[in-house]
């Protein structure tokens, strides 16, 4: 049976102070609860990696990383490597995060080598993809995530694309307020999985997690939850308050 899986993307938000009692506040709350099949992560900025990592020893969440650069190492200024982010104990990276590819200019290719190093230093890439609004509203939706996975993930092979959570984001919805309907959540994440079974097997793409990330939040996550082929979300904004975080975790 494939994991379900919240992950909660901080993106540029919380001070050292702040992060270190979110997480502290996130792991007493997850104490309470029965996860299940449910697995938590948490992808605070690079400069809490380290407190979330030792919370994580006696918590029941993973650690994630929201980026990593595509070059091994070397004079990088500001890059952060994939070697570096293992030698934390990060388990998993965000990979072709829309925000990247608009103010970052990522590629298809650059995306490609992440997942490549991400890989080799045996992290787990979640990797994101999905359509602007201009591209949904002229029916390009589902050409424009098929080119996204075929150029920066479908190189890979069926082991390493088993270590590989893919999550969608209807762009148009990230941030705005707007959601996408449970409808169309389902309708893209049953086209995912039908292009990894094409690509691969009905077994790869029965196993591989969907995750759903687009202003999910406590009120629509249940609704987006209960899709046969969505498996969870990546949660923004509503993964800076501990409750509100934990509320999404039990909508399963």
């Amino acid at each position: 049976m494939r994991k379900k899986i919240v992950a909660g993307n901080w993106k540029m938000n919380k001070t050292f102070i702040d992060a270190e009692e979110l997480i502290s506040d996130i792991a007493d709350l997850l104490e309470e609860i029965d996860l299940g099949n449910t697995e938590v992560i948490i992808c605070p900025p690079f400069l809490f990696l380290e407190i979330a990592t030792d919370i994580a020893e006696e918590a029941n969440y993973s650690v994630g990383a929201q980026n990593m650069s595509d070059q091994e190492a070397g004079a990088f200024t500001g890059e952060i490597s994939g070697a570096m982010l293992a030698s934390m104990e990060v388990e998993y990276c965000i990979i072709g995060h829309s925000e990247r590819r608009k103010y970052h200019h990522e590629t298809h290719e650059m995306l490609a080598r992440k997942i490549d190093l991400a890989l080799t230093h045996s992290i787990r890439p979640i990797f994101c993809c999905g359509e602007i609004l201009a591209e949904r509203e002229a029916g390009m939706h589902m050409e424009i995530v098929k080119k996204q996975l075929e150029e920066s993930l479908f190189h890979l092979n069926e082991t390493e694309l088993s270590s590989v959570v893919i999550a969608y984001e209807p762009v148009w919805a990230i941030g705005t307020g707007v959601n996408a309907t449970a409808a169309q959540a389902q309708e893209m994440h049953a086209y995912i999985r039908d292009l990894v079974k094409t690509r691969y097997s009905q077994q790869i793409a029965f196993e591989t997690s969907i995750l759903y990330g687009g202003s999910c939040n406590s009120k629509n996550a249940k609704e987006l939850f209960a899709q046969q082929d969505v498996d969870g979300g990546l949660i923004g904004g509503a993964s800076l308050d501990a409750s509100e975080f934990i509320r999404i975790i039990q909508s399963f």
